[in-house]
């Protein structure tokens, strides 16, 4: 009796449970009814900011790789950004001219500003009204087209990229596109489109920084007089700092927080946050001085006003979208932050590995050119990898903004992920040519990329606040498919409907982190080799789809039982977030890398710089599943997730010497593949052009190479011996005098020798060189 009883009550049970599951009704009174309810009472009050920054933009292939199973079909799916005929002769032509008129070492060392006839030439050609429609005058380019103009200028200057990228960016003119009245882009967008206004945006205050939606500045909604009449309007107050062209705009956009307590437009008393567009004329406005951003020379600087009153039209469009300036910045800067710091820094990037490539080449000690150490070629392998990554992010990433998208959370890891690489990637360069990065002049290339670095870093959201708060802080929210439906049936107003919408999030939520916990433990047992790549990819990258496929599926399952147990206090536990948010980066980074070596035609000589870029994305995100799993607070809960992603122990490890070897050759000799990492350089093949000379002596080095052994080999014959000119210098007049080479041979080496003596030399000044130098920049709103 005993014995037919248990089994009987366990069926009892099980069809009591699938009742309550599957029941609906039933589950909803008995289970979810509690459940919703204290959800309810922890889930933590949002503010309409908060809001805003989460519902901005959109999500796009980042919600893949959250899902726990990409679709690899929608990434090559997705279509490769191209240049129209048009886009490709203004890259060709006027870029080329932009950065010929262009020394940056004057501009950073003599005129602490473009020069005069670069500002018209950029005013004149569009570049500042790129991404403004042809009727309205501007040159209506892409969003790629708009990216790969700056990532040419930014090999050349930075002065001038950031000169150009910021009215294309976040600011005047992308407002008023998407949100000003016919009136306002009528009078404002021809005139910004042929530089006639120069446009700024002023949103930083010296109390607000990361914290932009706490910024002090506010304005009154009122009555006064504008332009001889009265009429309705506001009267503002703001101090503004770190304004990038605030020194010379004409008029610049201003965001502030606008109240109305006398109910002028409406009874909302805190009308919210507002951008308003106010020429820099306007009375009472002070532009103030200028800030030195490590001596990058783009103006940049404050902007202050006390009480200034300014008409509601001012307000980017009108009176209606009075308090929807959070909103408009927030869906802005999903597009504008996609495109300028990943294409300027890809741009540094790339003139690093074509320039220290090649110096490594030419500079030799101890008998060998530099670049053939090992050591060395450690670091010019991170340079060439992480270029091609860079360039693969940047890319794909603009190509997004092409197809309709604001990708807020991608535009996060794009800016995060590009801008550290080339942290890297500079920091490497100048280990490589040594004394000569560290002595500034005209002939140091790399000098003012080191020192400009930290300003990528921190504009368009400081870095560790990018890192910590917003890529897995925003992307869990946006990218997860049950989480902010959840949140949103939780403050439903209306309970009743708010409890069925959380029922079925909440089931759906349960079921898919089983599966994917499921998903992730299976893969891991079988080495994800048995994981189905849904579409046609190149075979030698084939293991990398499986691998990510089953990162994809721990990282849904890490991330899900990371809230189920932290709950709403992983918002605060910002290491954990961030690591969380290093493997959703490394994912989408992946992502780009292999699409950009699908859609290049699968070079295999390229593929060296793909397989350690992705070799080592894998091993760092691997790396930060250690680092939630090692850090989780319930350590019973970090063991079993350990177990069931990791099974059999870590698959990856740094990535192999022998990739990298093969890295490293492609920077140091001419070639397709070097071509390709860094097509958008500026190359002036001229002897007094630093990057010039590295170009011309690179091909000077390699035609001298033969000969130069030839010479090594008498030298070693000891048909030198006694002779002090058979030295590193010359040597070449010692071979020819004793015959070992011929006169048509020593003419090579001698144009190598004095090529070469060109690129390692270092600049000097006077003893009081600067000393007297007191250059006052102008005020270019006029004299250009």
């Amino acid at each position: 009796m005993f014995d037919n009883t248990i089994p009987l009550l366990g069926v009892l049970a099980l069809v009591a449970l699938a009742g309550l599951l599957t029941l609906r009704p039933l589950r909803r009174a008995v289970l979810t009814r509690s459940i919703f309810s204290a959800y309810r009472k922890v889930l933590p009050q949002m503010s309409d900011t908060e809001r805003d920054a989460l519902e901005a933009g959109t999500v796009w292939w980042e919600g893949e790789l959250f899902q726990g199973k990409p679709d690899w079909r929608k990434l090559h799916a997705y279509p490769v950004p191209t240049l129209t005929a048009e886009e490709q002769s203004f890259l060709d032509k006027e870029c080329e001219e932009a950065c010929r008129l262009v020394d940056d070492w004057k501009v950073t060392h003599e005129l602490y500003d473009l020069p005069h006839e670069a500002w018209r030439y950029i005013k004149d050609k569009g570049f500042l009204g790129m991404i403004i429609p042809k009727k309205y005058g501007g040159l209506e380019f892409s969003a790629y087209a708009h990216s790969q103009v700056v990532t040419k200028l930014s090999t050349r200057s930075s002065a001038l990229s950031v000169s150009v990228m910021v009215p294309n960016s976040l600011g005047p003119a992308e407002l008023l596109l998407h949100y000003g009245t016919e009136e306002q882009k009528n009078h404002y967008l021809p005139r910004l489109a042929k530089g006639i206004e120069v446009p700024a945006f002023a949103l930083t205050s010296p109390w607000a920084g990361s914290d932009a939606a706490s910024i002090p500045d506010s304005g009154v909604v009122c009555k006064g007089i504008y332009q001889g009449k009265e009429v309705l309007g506001m009267r503002v107050s703001w101090d503004k700092r770190y304004i990038t062209l605030a020194p010379v705009c004409t008029v610049f956009g201003l965001a502030f927080h606008l109240y109305d307590p006398d109910g002028l437009l409406g009874d909302k008393k805190h009308i919210g946050i507002t951008c308003a567009l106010v020429p820099y004329d306007h009375p009472g406005v002070d532009t103030g001085r200028r800030h030195f951003p490590l001596n990058a020379m783009f103006m940049n600087g404050p902007t202050r006003g006390k009480e200034v009153f300014m008409p509601l039209d001012f307000i980017i469009g009108g009176p209606a979208m009075a308090g929807q300036g959070w909103r408009m910045l927030m869906e802005c800067l999903a597009a504008g932050r996609s495109i300028s710091l990943p294409s300027s820094n890809t741009g540094m990037a790339q003139m690093t590995a074509r320039a220290v490539g090649g110096y490594a080449r030419v500079r030799s000690q101890f008998k060998m050119a530099v670049g053939k150490f090992e050591g060395v070629e450690e670091a010019l392998t991170r340079i060439g990898a992480y270029t091609y990554m860079m360039d693969a992010v940047r890319k794909m990433t603009a190509g997004a903004v092409d197809l309709g998208e604001k990708p807020s959370v991608v535009s996060a890891i794009a800016k995060y992920h590009v801008t550290e690489r080339a942290r890297v990637v500079v920091n490497d360069g100048m280990d490589v040519i040594g004394g000569k990065g560290i002595c500034l002049g005209p002939s140091n290339f790399l000098g003012r990329a080191y020192q400009q670095i930290p300003v990528a870093i921190t504009v368009e959201g400081a870095n560790i606040l990018t890192r910590s708060l917003i890529i897995f802080g925003q992307g869990a929210i946006r990218c997860h498919p049950y989480l902010l439906p959840e949140m949103r049936a939780a403050q439903n107003p209306d309970v009743r409907q708010g409890l069925v919408d959380f029922d079925r999030a909440l089931f759906g939520h349960i079921g898919f982190t089983v599966k994917n916990g499921w998903r992730a433990f299976r893969q891991g047992l079988t080495g994800s080799h048995f994981v189905t790549v849904n579409t046609d990819v190149a075979p030698e990258m084939k293991r990398y789809y499986q691998q990510l496929t089953r990162f994809s599926a721990a990282f849904a399952f890490l991330s899900d039982v990371s809230l189920l147990v932290l709950g709403g206090s992983v918002k605060r536990r910002e290491k954990l977030s961030a690591r969380l948010g290093d493997i959703l980066a490394q994912m989408y980074l992946i992502s780009c890398t292999l699409k950009r070596y699908e859609a290049e035609g699968r070079k295999k000589e390229d593929a060296p710089l793909a397989h350690w870029a992705i070799w080592d994305a894998m091993y760092k995100a691997q790396q930060a599943f250690d680092g939630v799993i090692a850090n989780f607070p319930v350590r019973f809960i970090a063991a079993v997730v350990n177990r069931l992603i990791f099974p059999w122990g870590h698959p990856y490890v740094v990535p192999s010497d022998e990739v990298g070897h093969q890295v490293a050759k492609a920077l140091i000799a001419p070639s397709a593949t070097r071509d390709r990492l860094t097509a958008e350089c500026y190359l002036p093949l001229q002897e007094n052009e630093p990057v010039g000379a590295i170009e011309l002596a690179l091909k000077a080095t390699l035609e001298a190479e033969q000969i130069e052994a030839k010479i090594r080999a008498a030298e070693k014959d000891g048909r030198f011996d006694g002779n002090p000119q058979a030295n590193v210098r010359d040597i070449a007049i010692v071979a020819f005098e004793a015959g070992v080479i011929n006169a048509a041979e020593y003419e090579v080496m001698k144009r190598r020798n004095h090529l070469r003596d060109i690129v390692v030399r270092v600049d000097d000044f006077p003893f009081d060189y600067g000393v007297a130098t007191a250059n006052k920049p102008a005020d270019d709103r006029m004299a250009a």
